[in-house]
């Protein structure tokens, strides 16, 4: 059960007729959804909270519905009241989730929810206290506010230049060489090849479709129309180019799947058949018109080993996108393709990968070419700077004024 605390009037809450201010009004708890912050706040003012739900992204939504219910959880257990929360009560549920280990990201993240609940409820924001300021202040003191970056996914690996450097280490060219023909193996390839030509993210990966394709100057190459983006939640929409070898990629996927329009990258269902030896067809007998006939049943053939797999209509899901990359890379290790690397350094790569890794590779690969900061950031579609130089802080560090000369005495 959810307990909301009515405020006085003049708060910013309407009274309902019956019920007197302070008194607790309680809810079922519902299914962390889009529509359960609206559920849950629908009497407070229902029309500011739809329109809310119109203007958010999914994902926001998601992350705004989810981090309250915990929210609300931990304050039920307490008997303290979740909305309107007091400072105290936040400060504490911010030290409680950094001693459960939360990063300091995911604290500012926790503490923006409370916030955004309590502005749409009209009620007085408790995050806007010196107290919880303070406390997640002095986490971010304790603890460093440093973000935990993916494992890049460079195209030929960790090199100076990606145009002319041969590949080392795990590179996502060894990757896509080992993806394979099967169904799975040609849509995965496609799936690589399109993620770090563009830099997308895996929200906006699997939103493409057939119909987002278009045709460039060059006749071997394409683009893409990416239709919403993080940083375009009202659909301006912007444009990805496609190298050649991802329009292959894509060909070879779309015939072997039979997609003509919808979702370009889709689930695949797999169902692996054992071998199956002959059988012979059992003979029959029966009793037709006063006469007994005999036959046999035709023979079952034999039929060897094999996997059955079946394209779906619908989109893969972003959380599916990791999984494609750690496949990739497996088979890419068992194949002997990521020479030098040993067992202990893979498994760290498989667990540091994500669907992220092609776009911090990507950066990586246009810094080392010399691209410069106004064409990266135009290329992929960031609004500050502060993303593409964190991802590049590492090679920044060595082909700077420092690595250039101190390397060289």
């Amino acid at each position: 059960m959810l307990l909301i605390e009515r405020p006085p009037s003049g708060q910013g809450a309407h009274e309902q007729s019956g019920e007197a201010a302070g008194e607790s009004v309680a809810f079922r708890d519902q299914p962390a959804s889009p529509a359960t912050i609206v559920a849950l706040l629908g009497t407070v003012e229902p029309e500011l909270l739809t329109a809310f739900a119109a203007a958010a992204a999914p994902n926001s939504l998601r992350a705004l519905t989810s981090d309250f219910l915990a929210f609300e959880k931990w304050c039920r257990g307490r008997g303290v009241i979740a909305l309107p929360a007091a400072a105290a009560t936040v400060a504490d549920y911010l030290r409680a989730r950094d001693a459960a280990g939360a990063a300091p990201a995911s604290l500012a993240r926790y503490k923006a929810s409370i916030s955004r609940v309590h502005v749409l409820a009209r009620l007085v924001d408790p995050t806007r206290d010196p107290l919880v300021t303070l406390t997640l202040r002095a986490v971010r003191r304790a603890r460093g506010s440093a973000q935990k970056q993916a494992r890049p996914l460079r195209f030929k690996g960790a090199v100076k230049d990606v145009r002319v450097d041969p590949p080392r280490g795990v590179s996502l060219a060894a990757m896509l060489d080992g993806c394979g023909t099967s169904v799975i193996g040609l849509r995965d390839t496609a799936l690589l090849s399109v993620a770090y030509d563009t830099g997308l993210r895996a929200n906006e990966l699997v939103a493409l479709a057939v119909e987002d394709l278009v045709a460039a100057i060059d006749a071997d190459a394409g683009l893409i129309m990416v239709r919403r983006t993080k940083s375009d939640q009202e659909g301006e929409g912007a444009t990805a180019y496609l190298s050649p070898r991802s329009m292959r990629a894509l060909r070879l996927w779309c015939e072997e799947a039979g997609i003509e329009a919808g979702p370009l990258f889709r689930r695949v269902f797999v169902r692996r058949m054992p071998a199956r030896a002959a059988v012979p067809g059992a003979r029959w007998a029966r009793v037709e018109g006063g006469e007994l006939r005999v036959g046999r049943h035709p023979d079952t053939p034999a039929f060897a080993a094999h996997t059955r797999y079946t394209v779906g209509d619908e989109a893969l899901t972003p959380a599916a996108v990791t999984g494609a990359y750690r496949r990739a890379m497996t088979r890419a290790f068992e194949a002997g393709a990521l020479p030098g690397l040993e067992a202990p350094e893979f498994a760290a790569w498989v667990a540091g990968v994500s669907a992220h890794s092609t776009r911090v590779g990507l950066t990586q690969d246009l810094f080392s070419a010399g691209e410069d900061l106004a064409g990266i950031m135009d290329a992929l579609r960031w609004k500050t700077p502060r993303m593409p130089l964190l991802y590049n802080r590492n090679l920044a560090a060595e082909s700077g004024a420092a690595g250039r000369v101190v390397g060289r005495l």
